[in-house]
């Protein structure tokens, strides 16, 4: 059992929450609840995308020796958990930081 792959996935998200407080966006900009409704939609959407493809065949879980080995269902293992968490997070600080962006940018 190894930690990489998901340690490595948490200092991602630690990476976008530092973007987030630097630039007051989502989670530290006030809207915490809103954020976290968005997040949890969102994972929620590609946990089930996840479950319909691993039902029907066409997803099926990789072994490597960076993941842990633990699984929420069969073939999902706990990394896709945070993986999806991180893909929402992160997609929503890029939209909320090219919006902030275009918004100065249009000021002018």
């Amino acid at each position: 059992m190894s930690l990489v792959y998901l340690l490595a996935l948490l200092g991602a998200i630690l990476g976008t929450a530092l973007l987030d407080w630097r630039h007051k966006l989502a989670l530290c900009g006030g809207a915490p609840g809103r954020t976290l409704i968005i997040i949890g939609v969102g994972v929620g959407f590609f946990l089930l995308w996840d479950v319909v493809g691993i039902a029907e065949g066409v997803f099926f879980r990789g072994s490597g020796p960076w993941m842990t080995g633990l699984l929420l269902g069969p073939e999902l293992p706990l990394e896709e958990l945070f993986f999806l968490i991180l893909l929402c997070y992160a997609t929503l600080i890029a939209y909320l930081l090219a919006a902030a962006a275009l918004g100065r940018r249009n000021q002018r």
